[in-house]
């Protein structure tokens, strides 16, 4: 069967907080898109929401994961040295982010083009279930699609301060319960992930 290979360069910010909402954010440099940011949320309830730059990124991203609820509307990502900025219709989102974890020190041996091929992701994904609770590397997507997740860096983040729909979210807290947007859940400790995401769908 041929398929179609789309290709995803980024980084995944994955979040708790204490009122119950966990927050994904991804932000993507390259991709089929061009350059935009997303955000997955999930409240305290079990909602699901995806809130997407447009209609082609909600369409793309909505038949590879699961929602509730999707939204258009504008997402940016601001990314300084030490911090990320999220601001949306609905999402104000600040997240002071630290130094690399054990994960990302190792993950920095792993020369680059390694780490994001798909072979790789499948020998690291038994790994990944054991010593990440809720993370895998690869795995089916809706819509017959396969995804691989090729993790290049890894850090803390160490404080997140934001609103959702008007209503605080509280301070950070692990990404417990696991947010059910997939087959891969972000790490349980609130983290920025560097990521390659690969994306095959059937032709």
């Amino acid at each position: 069967m041929t398929q179609r290979r789309d290709r995803f360069d980024g980084a995944i910010a994955g979040v708790g907080t204490t009122s119950g909402v966990r927050v994904v954010v991804g932000r993507w440099v390259r991709s089929p898109f061009g350059t935009f940011a997303d955000v997955m949320v999930e409240r305290a309830d079990g909602h699901r929401l995806l809130l997407a730059p447009s209609h082609e990124v909600a369409d793309y991203v909505a038949a590879t994961y699961s929602f509730d609820e999707v939204r258009v509307e504008s997402v940016t990502v601001r990314a300084e040295a030490g911090r990320w900025s999220i601001d949306a219709d609905s999402l104000r989102l600040e997240l002071a982010i630290g130094r690399r974890t054990w994960l990302g020190r190792l993950l920095v041996l792993v020369p680059g083009p390694v780490a994001r091929a798909p072979w790789w992701c499948a020998l690291t994904d038994p790994v990944a279930r054991v010593l990440l609770r809720g993370v895998r590397t690869r795995g089916s997507a809706g819509g017959g699609r396969r995804e691989w997740y090729g993790a290049t860096g890894h850090r803390h983040v160490t404080s997140a301060v934001g609103v959702l729909d008007g209503v605080d979210l509280g301070s950070l807290a692990p990404v417990s319960p696991p947010p059910r947007f997939g087959f891969s859940s972000t790490p349980p400790t609130p983290s920025v992930t560097t990521v390659t995401t690969t994306v095959a769908t059937p032709a």
